[in-house]
């Protein structure tokens, strides 16, 4: 019997999961965003301001879907410094009109205090002052996912932490496996290699990709921080509540440019349908993946590999003449019918 882990029969939604505007410290006002991400192919977008939860819903139309959550920091000291460690939250709600803060500190929230609106916000949670600790942030990630968010990891490398501190978070939904404002800058925040480690350890979650863009240059610039990493989700039906069922449940995967047009498991072995790329990657646990390279001046679009009996998990990773990546989450032996 052959299981889709990505069905060619299910239409894919182009999102940015990661985005600043005025309302904290990008250059465009959140109808901007719209028409620029609309503009450029997009179907969804998420504006995740700093401390800054707001309901986007009045700009939702048939063609394009506003997602609403924000962005929350947590530092050693509350005031950032560029050679510190930190940790980076997007929280994405279920209930489209909810626009709760978690742990208030009011130490982090300079952008509502700059246009006078901490008065507007709806408090939930413990508000003692913020800690840099596993403890809290697992808290923290709790309380979230109490008050109706799912809750992912941002930017890994831009942030330093150690890899043994992100393992010890639980409850995140997702890996920002990509995140573009800071890959264009740092070369680093593309992290395979980090989720394949998570996976390892048996964490269950997913990735994706994003450009967390504040567009302090031009659009047409080598500098822009928009339209290069982005994530597909293939919800059931285009409305808020099924796209927000297709992120919860994994139906999504991250990229840079390709795309992935099918991945199946039938007897074994994994299928992948893919657009033009120099490289398929099929990633197991294991020290060996499986690879189909392309001869030069050439590209694959598909490749068949069988699966090691021992396989952790599977995932797909595809390369692009251009280096761009796309990587589906992980998937687990029970998912695939070992």
């Amino acid at each position: 019997m052959k299981t889709y882990l990505i069905s060619p029969d299910k239409k894919q939604y182009k999102a940015n999961l990661h985005c600043h505007s005025v309302l904290s410290d990008g250059r465009k006002t959140p109808e901007e965003l719209k028409e620029l991400y609309k503009s450029h192919g997009y179907d969804i977008l998420a504006i995740t301001d700093h401390e800054r939860p707001h309901d986007h819903q009045a700009m939702s139309d048939k063609d394009f879907l506003m997602l609403t959550g924000y962005e929350c920091y947590i530092r050693p000291n509350a005031r950032y410094d560029k050679y510190d460690r930190e940790v980076h939250l997007n929280l994405f709600a279920r209930d489209p009109h909810n626009v709760k803060m978690i742990n208030f500190d009011e130490r982090y929230v300079h952008y509502l205090k700059r246009d006078n609106a901490i008065g507007e916000l709806v408090r939930v949670g413990d508000e003692r002052p913020r800690e840099f600790s596993a403890a809290y942030i697992n808290e923290y990630i709790k309380t979230a996912k109490e008050h109706g968010y799912i809750v992912t990891y941002n930017h890994p490398y831009w942030s330093m932490e150690d890899e043994a501190d992100i393992l010890a978070y639980e409850g995140l939904f997702s890996l920002e496996i990509c995140n573009y404002g800071s890959y264009l800058i740092n070369n680093l925040d593309y992290c395979g290699a980090l989720y394949d480690k998570m996976l390892c350890k048996g964490k269950r979650m997913f990735c994706h990709g994003a450009d967390d863009n504040h567009n302090a240059h031009p659009v047409d610039g080598p500098y822009c921080d928009s339209f290069g990493a982005f994530t597909m989700i293939m919800p059931d039906a285009f409305t808020y509540d099924s796209v927000f069922s297709a992120m919860e449940t994994g139906e999504m995967y991250a990229s840079m440019g390709p795309l992935f047009k099918e991945v199946s498991v039938e007897n074994g072995s994994i299928h992948i349908e893919c657009s033009d790329a120099k490289s398929i990657f099929l990633y197991m646990g294991s020290k060996t993946p499986a690879c189909r390279i392309a001869e030069e001046g050439k590209s694959v679009n598909c490749a068949d590999f069988k699966i090691d009996e021992n396989a952790r998990y599977v995932r797909v990773s595809v390369r692009d003449e251009k280096g761009r990546w796309a990587d589906t989450r992980g998937f687990f032996p029970d998912e695939f019918g070992f």
